[in-house]
């Protein structure tokens, strides 16, 4: 039996398409209570909980959602049994759902709490160890009475909905101070806001990759005043990164690693001449910003327990272009309801006569309500298979070129600059309800920008609904998972 915390905050997160639906469904108009069911992935961190909405199940007013017994309205006993025993099955978490008016505060009535304590003991033996519960909404504000195996009651403490722009929903406006604690981001708060500082202080991301666009990435979120960060990067600095690695310095390879490896067994510890790339990126972050937390992980994104140190991020970047990556990325993104961009820059020479015939910077946003790199045939598994050769791994930027390929600090600051725009306006809710999901791609040769659509395919076992996909599934194991592409059987992503 998993133990499920209750001394840590408990929240919901929704994908923004199925908190829009939802909210149709509860407000069309007119005032009248309606009824729906959650069923929810769940993951378990050191300092929350955090509910995973995997599906919205629409009660029908009149049919499943009806006049009850005492006069209140309730969904119908047939319904709630036949939710409640997938919600078994797939180790998800049900959760009823109903509406109340009003707009920025919302609680549950005395009858609501009644029909709880009449009803959820029995529904926790239905459900086998997991948790069950309630979600009361207003139109800007919701309530939530989680119940917990052996009868323990915990309180959801907001809601955070992952859509074209970031909104966080609680049962009553909390009050944020109104004085920024530095002076230095006067110029942005008049972008931002009080409000909107303070969440870029509360913020944490993972950055993976901290090569010529990863250092940039650091440098620009660091200068916001991000406060919190993961960077992974297995690699230490090498004399050809310096002009891209911003604020790189001479004494930062004391020996390139050419020179290194003519020392033979000897090299590894030459090697250490070199600083680690996490290392450049954390020293901007800090010069930047004195309070920021800052994570240095040296090691590969396809270690499973590195994999994990995003798991608690807000946001995360990706500016490592190897497959693996990608997939990884990928999968903490839909399993998890994280969202991330994956950014990237490229050169594409002639094979035979070696000429550029193309330059393009890209940034594509991966969110949870969005098509997945696998959907959008980003993940390329042949080349996955050939990245999984150590000799190939040590050129996991070579974009299959099998030699050094082209890099330009300004490509990069393009894309870095794209993507921490993304980033911004999405974590501080000043993105507009018709913000672009699409993958931008900028071809400063031609001077040209394109948008490219991303597309979902309703059966992709990583961001489709169906009952073997990994979206929203958290931690929580499914005893048909076999068919995914890269899951452990107790529901974790596999990185190796």
């Amino acid at each position: 039996m998993v133990d499920f915390p209750i001394n840590r905050p408990w929240e919901l997160v929704i994908a923004g398409t199925d908190e829009q639906r939802l909210m149709g469904h509860l407000f069309p108009g007119g005032g009248h209570e309606h009824g729906a069911v959650i069923l929810a992935g769940v993951h378990v961190l050191h300092n929350r909980v955090r509910l995973l909405v995997r599906d919205v199940i629409l009660a029908e007013d009149g049919v499943d959602h009806v006049v009850g017994p005492r006069g209140y309205l309730m969904l119908r006993a047939q319904f709630i049994h036949s939710h409640v025993t997938r919600a078994r099955d797939e180790r998800l978490i049900y959760l009823s759902v109903h509406n109340h008016g009003g707009s920025n505060r919302v609680e549950f009535s005395g009858t609501d709490l009644s029909s709880h304590e009449r009803g959820y003991p029995t529904l926790l033996d239905l459900v086998q160890g997991m948790p069950v519960g309630a979600l009361v909404f207003a139109r800007s504000a919701i309530a939530g009475d989680i119940w917990l195996p052996g009868e323990t009651r915990v309180r959801l403490k907001q809601a955070t909905v992952v859509g074209r722009s970031r909104a966080v929903l609680r049962p009553a406006p909390i009050q944020v101070s109104q004085k920024t604690a530095l002076s230095i981001y006067d110029r942005q708060v008049r972008l931002f806001g009080e409000a909107g500082q303070h969440i870029l202080a509360a913020t944490k991301v993972g950055i993976i990759g901290l090569g010529g666009i990863g250092s940039q990435l650091a440098e620009l979120l660091g200068r916001l005043g991000v406060g919190s960060f993961v960077l992974i990067d297995p690699e230490r600095a090498d004399l050809t990164n310096l002009p891209r690695l911003i604020a790189a310095r001479r004494s930062d390879v004391l020996m390139s690693e050419e020179t290194a490896l003519k020392f033979g067994p000897l090299s590894f510890w030459f090697s250490r001449l070199r600083r680690r790339k996490v290392d450049l990126a954390a020293r901007n972050i800090l010069r930047a910003n004195r309070s920021a937390h800052v994570e240095r992980v040296f090691g590969s994104i396809l270690d499973q327990h590195v994999a994990e140190r995003l798991l608690d991020c807000d946001y995360l970047f990706l500016a490592a272009d190897s497959m693996a990556a990608r997939l990884v990325f990928n999968a903490v993104v839909y399993q998890y309801l994280i969202p991330g961009i994956q950014v990237g820059a490229r050169v594409v020479a002639d094979e035979e006569t070696g000429s550029v015939t193309d330059v393009f910077v890209v940034s594509r946003p991966v969110m949870p309500h969005g098509g997945c790199l696998w959907c959008n045939s980003l993940i390329n598994t042949n080349k996955l298979q050939t990245e999984a050769t150590a000799q190939t791994q040590a050129r996991a930027q070579d974009y299959g070129t099998g030699s050094p390929a082209p890099s330009v600090i300004t490509l990069n600051a393009l894309a870095a600059a794209e993507a921490v725009n993304t980033f911004q306006f999405y974590m501080t809710g000043l993105a507009s309800s018709e913000t672009c999901d699409g993958y931008y791609r900028f071809q400063p040769m031609k001077r040209a920008v394109t948008i490219d659509e991303p597309r979902a395919d309703e059966a992709c076992t990583e961001c489709g609904r169906h009952a073997t996909s990994r979206f929203a599934r958290g931690d929580g194991a499914h005893p048909h998972s076999a068919g995914t592409r890269d899951r452990e059987p107790d529901g974790s992503i596999q990185t190796v």
